[in-house]
């Protein structure tokens, strides 16, 4: 590179970041916000999105849309953003899947560490480890004796391979040396469809997914997956009160391409906890059994680091791996 060349391309990126600054003061006056989610719309991950998007167009006074990118455990959406302008305009409504996907996939399509600055969580989510109705084990004891003596043949379904439910699954199969199946499915709804029906014993699915399905007594709800119990069923066990130090909870939460400027940022990162603090999204949210976080980008940033080694040797433990 010669020297003209190194002082055209200085110059630019100067001139860039310095724009970007200037549009910091003002932001977001300029446009509506674009809030990436990178799964199908109509799931429980674009209905937690909808719900502070919409709260946050309130509190930033400019619209914040969604944009459904689904596709490739959600690495096609969260690239889009990565590779977007550092504005503030284009946003990520991530979920713990893009910690798990570092070690999972071989090409993400970007890279986590460096091209996605995390602005704050939104909300932790439980697994329930749930069965069919007609298994024998009726208590989360009952069912690690069941796996542990091998009395029957126990096929746990998943959203998918590498998923959380696979990996909790796994998980619990290696702490009680058992001999579970591990069948993939397509999402989580088919799986507990096969579920219910008797298809297959047992799955581990997010508790905003099966709480229907739990209060009508179709499935049987045997234990969380978090460290503490949760209060919208109390009544139930954690994994770890049977399985000392088995613990999954998965969260969601919001970045932005990581070249968005630091006041930016911190603007939005303080709507998103004003937007946890209202009372009827804390109501919405503890309905659904998730649990309010609204941390700061720098407690965001300082928990993703464990969680990304946390996923990285639930997945060595499946052997999971996606090209």
């Amino acid at each position: 590179m010669t020297c003209y060349t190194f002082l055209k391309t200085a110059l630019a990126a100067a001139l860039v970041a310095t724009s970007l600054a200037a549009q910091a003061q003002d932001w977001p006056a300029k446009k509506q916000i674009t809030m990436v989610v990178p799964f199908a719309a109509g799931g429980s991950t674009d209905a937690s999105a909808r719900l502070l998007a919409d709260k946050l167009s309130k509190q930033l006074g400019q619209q914040v849309i969604i944009d459904n990118r689904a596709g490739a455990g959600s690495n096609i959406g969260s690239a889009y953003v990565a590779k977007s302008v550092p504005d503030g305009y284009t946003i990520l409504f991530a979920t713990s899947t893009i910690a798990t996907n570092v070690s999972l996939y071989k090409n993400m399509g970007f890279n986590l560490s460096s091209e996605l600055a995390p602005v704050s969580q939104f909300a932790l989510i439980p697994n329930v480890l749930t069965v069919n109705s007609h298994l024998p084990a009726k208590t989360l004891k009952e069912f690690v004796g069941y796996v542990q003596e091998k009395k029957g043949p126990i096929n746990y379904g998943s959203a998918g391979s590498g998923s959380a439910s696979h990996l909790s699954g796994a998980l619990l199969n290696s702490m009680t040396r058992g001999d579970m199946v591990h069948i993939a499915y397509k999402g989580g709804a088919p799986a507990n469809t096969d579920l219910i029906g008797g298809q297959i014993q047992a799955v581990f699915s997010p508790m905003v997914e099966v709480l229907p399905f739990i209060e009508s007594g179709k499935l049987q709800a045997l234990a969380v997956s978090t460290k503490e119990r949760s209060a919208r069923l109390p009544q139930l066990p954690t994994v770890a009160e049977v399985l000392p130090g088995f613990e999954i909870a998965l969260w969601n939460g919001v970045l932005a391409p990581a070249a968005t400027p630091p006041a930016i940022i911190s603007k939005l990162a303080a709507a998103i906890q004003k937007v946890v603090a209202d009372p009827d999204v804390r109501k919405l949210l503890a309905d659904q059994g998730s649990v309010p976080i609204g941390n700061t980008p720098d407690e965001f940033k300082k928990a993703l680091g464990p969680e990304i080694n946390k996923w990285a040797r639930l997945v060595k433990l499946t052997g999971a791996q996606v090209e």
